[in-house]
């Protein structure tokens, strides 16, 4: 989806309390992540209050117990480990695990791929493929440059999925950003808008309304490009078929207005008066 390209947000996708990992001498100084906990300190107040604040460290994350995360059912079912202290950045894990004993969580309905971007970005602030400082995506040998099936707009839409659920903006971020890096076929793209409108909310427009804009300015195209399945994804989402149509028809009228044409009321009128001497 990367023609035409979408600017989305800030281009890093770390939180204030993301964890960064870096390397080092040994006995180097561990790496502070997260927020540190305590008061400032106010002038003149107890000594106490001007303790310096203690810091959390990687090591405190790592020192946290293990969850066992189920992905996915029957034969597919994987079981994945993380850390408590880190799976509790999201606040549906924070509510699962915060104040009880749970050392298990299943998540039947899950994509494991998905699951496993979110425990690297968890872990390392970014995930699989990442984005360089170029603003393109560092490439991934094991998929061809061109995404022919949309398996790669699919695998960063997951991922924008699950961090909705999980709470986890700036990730969905990061994810929605990478989507409009890659390139891709007619096919691809419309296999991607059929996930994006039967898992995301009529009115999340962070990720539908570009789908909309691209079918919007090139469905008089592509549509032929699909062999009929344009016209099935009509037929089976019609919010999609509305949100491309209102794009096109915004599109029009923008023009027409530009080009000293009128606005719509003026329109409504002369069809009227048109359709009232055809009577």
């Amino acid at each position: 989806m990367a023609d035409p390209q979408v600017q989305v947000g800030g281009s890093g996708p770390a939180d204030q309390d993301d964890v960064e990992m870096q390397g080092g001498d040994e006995g180097a100084e561990v790496v502070e992540v997260g927020e540190t906990v305590g008061d400032n300190g106010a002038e003149g107040g107890s000594a106490e209050e001007d303790k310096p604040a203690q810091r959390v460290t990687f090591i405190d994350y790592l020192k946290s117990p293990m969850i066992e995360l189920l992905i996915g059912s029957g034969a597919d079912q994987t079981l994945l480990m993380a850390h408590k202290a880190l799976l509790t950045k999201s606040p549906f894990f924070l509510q699962k695990l915060e104040p009880s004993d749970t050392k298990r969580i299943e998540l039947s309905d899950d994509d494991l791929d998905a699951m496993s971007c979110f425990l690297e970005y968890l872990y390392t602030g970014e995930y699989f493929p990442h984005k360089l400082p170029s603003g393109n995506l560092e490439v991934d040998p094991s998929q061809p440059k061109l995404d022919e099936s949309g398996a790669q707009l699919l695998k960063h839409a997951k991922v924008y999925t699950l961090a909705e659920k999980l709470e986890m903006p700036a990730l969905k971020s990061l994810s929605h950003s990478k989507i409009h890096l890659i390139n891709s076929t007619a096919p691809a793209e419309l296999n991607y808008a059929r996930y994006v409108y039967s898992h995301t909310t009529r009115d999340d427009h962070t990720i539908r309304k570009p789908v909309a804009s691209f079918w919007g300015q090139r469905s008089h195209v592509l549509r032929h490009q699909t062999e009929g399945t344009f016209r099935q994804m009509c037929m089976d989402f019609p919010e999609f078929a509305f949100d491309v149509l209102s794009f096109v028809l915004d599109a029009e009228e923008k023009r027409a207005q530009r080009k000293g044409g009128g606005g719509p009321d003026e329109d409504v009128g002369r069809s009227a008066r048109k359709r009232a001497r055809g009577q």
